[in-house]
Order: C-alpha cells, then sequence, then structure tokens
C-alpha cells in the first residue's frame, strides 16, 4: 500500500479517537503510533475527564505507546494526530525521538510550527494536511457546539 493511503487510512483511525473525545464532551483530537504497519497506541484528549492540562492526545498516545514498545523511544514510529501539536505536545515528541508526525488540521493559535519549529528531533519528518477538511470539521463544529 502506498504512503499517501496508509496515511490516510491511519488518520482515519486518529479521527475516530477525536469522535470519542467529542462524544465525551472533551476538545476533539485524536492520535495514533503505528510501528511497522501496526497500530500500538490509540488515545484522545482527557484534559477533562482527567483534569489535566497535559492530558492531550499526543501525551497519552506517546506514554502508551511506549509502554507496549518497553522504552521511552518512538523510533521506527509514526504519530498520526488530527491537529498540529502544541509546543508541550512537540517538545515530548521531540524526546520520544519519533521519527515520523502527520497531521491534519494545522492550529494557527497554538501549534508549534508557528511558536517551536526546532522543538522536534532534528530527524522526524512532518506530513501535514492528510484528511485536513475532516480534521478541521470536526474541531468547529465542537466549538459551534459550544458557542
Amino acid at each position: 500500500m502506498e504512503q499517501e493511503n496508509k496515511d490516510e487510512l491511519y488518520m482515519r483511525r486518529a479521527l475516530d479517537e477525536a469522535q470519542r473525545a467529542f462524544d465525551d464532551g472533551e476538545i476533539p483530537v485524536g492520535a495514533v503510533v503505528v510501528c511497522r504497519d501496526r497500530i500500538i497506541s490509540r488515545a484522545h484528549n482527557l484534559t477533562e475527564m482527567l483534569h489535566d492540562v497535559t492530558a492531550h492526545a499526543e501525551m497519552q498516545a506517546i506514554t502508551s505507546a511506549a509502554n507496549q514498545l518497553g522504552g521511552k523511544y518512538l523510533n521506527d514510529c509514526t504519530l498520526y494526530v488530527t491537529l498540529e501539536p502544541c509546543v508541550m505536545c512537540a517538545g515530548a515528541l521531540g524526546w520520544s525521538q519519533i521519527s515520523r508526525i502527520v497531521y491534519g488540521a494545522s492550529d494557527e493559535k497554538r501549534g508549534f510550527s508557528r511558536f517551536a519549529p526546532n522543538a522536534l528531533h532534528p530527524k522526524t519528518s512532518v506530513t501535514a494536511g492528510v484528511l485536513e477538511a475532516e480534521c478541521k470539521e470536526l474541531m468547529q463544529l465542537f466549538f459551534k457546539q459550544r458557542r
């Protein structure tokens, strides 16, 4: 399967997680970590449920993936996340030495690429805009319902 198709497939799994967050009243961000064409971690925002501002989908996915692999480094892994990681998450992803990050919608207000473009590990590659419209639509619907 070519990379573009894989990226869309795994981003759809991240969107499933974002929908779970949406259904639970959390900001709808979902993430999956893939290692050697296998999902090893699934997560979504839990900041409201855990009363923890650090409980972003990416942070939950990193912890779960590291536990699954039995080590702190996520070499040979790809994170698929529906929203561009924030500075905090980008820092954690940098420390994890994740090989690749694929995100859906950009985050102009809090995204790492604007505020901390060098936060990631130098060998980490980034692909932006995968299923961007779907990722953005879920986020916009969530905030529209809140207002």
